[in-house]
């Protein structure tokens, strides 16, 4: 080839032949599913549509999206010994997570909210429609969902995740009069819930005093409300006091963490500066929704079993779920302080959850195909046909391989055993992406998204 015409093939980027000129990328499009996933938001969405709910792109003509208005400005409130390492990381996902109410409280394994996005709107989801997640973990799916004007269903085995995923969702849109109030009275409210949950470090409750005086005395009732999980015998007035209990809770529950995590501030200094960031995160939100709000779209948070879907056949329009990373994770080891104090017994807990019953791993790897042929069996019968149901799912070879006797680089992977049980159950694979794993790499290097339609 002339050197001219090297000189020439160089000068264009590739986004200049996938995308009009009128639609504009967001940055630090790293990686090759990224560009995969803004290829078909280009191709199903029309303008008005990729303007409002589009997850790869910054500008639609001289309009900028919602994405890119939502996560623009400092995308969390990073406390002030955070290193230079850790503020780079947030600054390069700026678009990537850390927007809206997403940030709140740092489950493990969870999703990148922005590829969910993309993901949503790959499977041709409308503002409407219904999606999914019969394993939501901390509610990333239902929150997307709404903030796209999607209706949900979010379902979780764990108490501690449907309270989670709740208090994300209600932050979204709550008063947050009160939590700043409760900001300025830290150390009341912090002392509290000492004597209500528990001491960080210890993981047992103390034994509960009920406060005879002061900021915390009138949302004392709430207590309740948080364990019996009936949103519905609460009327209107009462609502903004359960949402904030609930939101000063999840950040004490944070807050117990980091302290058993870190010395480098004392609890009370942690839990303030946690609930900062929360109030910082909330308000953030709210004044990109602020207008919108009968826009959002529904969600209905479930305590429940992803084996026995407590919904009609045919009843949803999309299914979007990772299922645990097989035995990467131990959820329950990792919430016990938190489940303690919604009085759950994690032992009983442990046997209703995929992924972590029984003792060897042989015989966890059978209760996992097992429970995982249940789970796709119910996907199958609740959406309607023609419609998708996507997972996400990463494979830990070290571990399969000794279940296997196999190399781990002859260990065929969770995606292709979950892709088989799938076809099965009249779910046929129509595109398959990949994608670098960065958070827990020393276990697994990859995982899968896996796109699955219904026949």
């Amino acid at each position: 080839m002339p050197r001219e015409e090297v000189i020439s093939a160089l000068s264009h980027d590739i986004e200049d032949a996938l995308f009009p000129p009128a639609r504009v990328l967001l940055p630090h499009l790293d990686d090759v599913y990224e560009l995969q996933l803004a290829f078909y938001e280009n191709r199903i969405m029309a303008d008005e549509e990729l303007f409002r709910n589009g997850a790869y792109f910054a500008k639609v003509g001289d309009r900028y999206t919602r994405h890119f208005l939502m996560c623009t400005g400092e995308p969390l409130k990073l406390p002030d010994h955070s290193s230079s390492r850790l503020r780079s990381f947030f600054q390069k996902n700026l678009f990537r997570t850390g927007y809206a109410t997403h940030g709140l409280f740092p489950y493990r394994g969870k999703f990148h909210p922005q590829m969910i996005k993309g993901l949503i709107n790959a499977m041709g989801l409308k503002p409407g429609e219904k999606v999914l997640d019969p394993m939501m973990g901390s509610g990333t799916v239902p929150v997307e969902a709404t903030l796209m004007g999607i209706n949900s269903v979010g379902l979780d085995a764990s108490p501690f995740c449907t309270f989670m995923a709740q208090t994300k969702l209600d932050a979204l849109t709550m008063s947050l009069e009160r939590a700043r109030g409760a900001l300025a009275n830290c150390q009341q409210v912090f002392d509290y819930f000492q004597r209500q949950v528990g001491k960080p470090g210890s993981g047992i409750k103390t034994k509960r005093q009920r406060p005879q005086s002061g900021y915390m005395t009138v949302m004392e009732p709430a207590a309740e409300y948080i364990k019996c999980g009936d949103r519905k015998r609460w009327a209107t007035k009462e609502r903004e006091t359960f949402h904030t209990y609930a939101f000063l809770l999840l950040a004490y529950l944070d807050s117990a963490g980091y302290a058993e995590r870190s010395a480098r501030k004392s609890p009370i200094e942690q839990f303030r500066a946690i609930l900062e960031r929360y109030l910082f995160v909330a308000e953030k939100i709210q004044s990109v929704l602020r207008g919108a709000e009968s826009e959002l779209g529904l969600a209905d948070i479930l305590e429940g079993d992803s084996r026995n879907l407590p919904l009609d056949d045919q009843s949803v329009d999309g299914i979007l779920f990772s299922p645990p990373y097989s035995f990467a994770i131990d959820y329950l080891e990792n919430d016990s302080f938190h489940l303690k104090f919604l009085g759950v017994k994690t032992d009983e807990l442990r046997q209703r959850m995929v992924g972590l019953r029984g003792r060897k791993l042989a015989e966890k790897f059978e209760f996992y195909q097992e429970d995982m042929g249940k789970v796709l069996t119910e996907c199958a019968r609740v959406l309607r046909k023609g419609r998708i149901c996507t997972v996400v799912v990463g494979t830990n070879n070290n571990q399969l391989s000794k279940i296997l006797d196999v190399p781990p680089d002859d260990v065929p992977g969770l995606h292709q055993l979950l892709i088989d049980f799938a076809m099965a159950r009249g779910l046929r694979l129509v595109k398959m992406l990949s994608r670098p794993i960065t958070g827990i790499s020393n276990t697994m290097r990859r995982e899968h998204i896996v796109m699955l339609v219904r026949d």
